[in-house]
């Protein structure tokens, strides 16, 4: 599969002196909440010393977590959103993703990680796990995510130069992205930044309109043929190369 353009050189995210609670969620330990919550709990240590909320960390130091019990098993899920569906936030009657699993065995916990606005459909990650949000949603981590969108009116000959160059959308200039015509009105586009609803906004300014957008895949997990308004679990090989993508293995 061809890559979406270019990346931009990616800062690194072990920058010292780092904060205590980024370092034990650079590290994996925990999320910085929870790294806050270990370190007041006085099971974390610097150079031998128990560490205080607020101590900073030099890439030198000597950090010891003592963890106390089982490391708590994670669940991830892929889940085909159907049309009509809020992710989260319902208003007035509206439905939204937990609603749905409420009342389902094991799955009161996980939550949906990012959005899908509520006239698109297609893949949404579901878990507990909330090292995932910021690995996926911060943009400094570049990670691909590729929809399948049709729109009312063919597309123009200058289509793909235009949308992969850059489009303004009221003062923001898009980044590269890739971008591949399935048809005489419909595309497959890679983006690695998420503004809010940027593919529509995107083909409004190219003086067209969105009839249908589907996301296919969000970093090495697709759908898979998942029916709508299904999920499957991410496991095994699957579950252990997104973990390694999202650099949490």
């Amino acid at each position: 599969m061809k890559k979406a353009g270019k990346p931009a050189p990616k800062k690194p995210v072990d920058e010292y002196p780092m904060r205590i609670n980024k370092y034990l969620a650079v590290k994996n330990y925990a999320t910085r909440r929870g790294g806050d919550e270990l370190v007041s709990k006085g099971l974390v240590t610097i150079n031998g010393h128990r560490a205080a909320l607020g101590d900073k960390v030099e890439k030198n130091d000597t950090v010891e977590v003592r963890v106390k019990g089982k490391q708590k098993k994670f669940t991830y899920l892929a889940y085909n959103k159907p049309r009509g569906m809020i992710t989260h936030s319902p208003q007035g009657g509206e439905h939204d993703i937990k609603e749905e699993l409420k009342g389902v065995s094991g799955l009161a916990d996980v939550f949906p990680v990012g959005r899908l606005d509520k006239d698109s459909h297609g893949l949404i990650i579901l878990t507990d796990d909330a090292r995932v949000t910021d690995r996926l949603l911060n943009p400094k981590f570049e990670h691909d995510k590729e929809y399948e969108v049709e729109v009312r009116e063919k597309l123009r000959n200058s289509f793909k130069k235009n949308m992969e160059a850059g489009v303004d959308i009221e003062g923001y200039t898009t980044k590269d992205c890739f971008v591949e015509p399935l048809g005489e009105s419909s595309f497959r586009i890679i983006l690695r930044e998420g503004k809010k609803h940027q593919i529509r906004r995107m083909v409004s300014a190219l003086h067209n309109t969105v009839v249908d957008l589907m996301r296919v895949r969000v970093g090495t997990i697709s759908l898979l043929g998942l029916p709508e308004g299904h999920w499957r679990p991410i496991e095994g090989p699957e579950l252990e190369a997104f973990l390694k993508n999202l650099g949490l293995v």
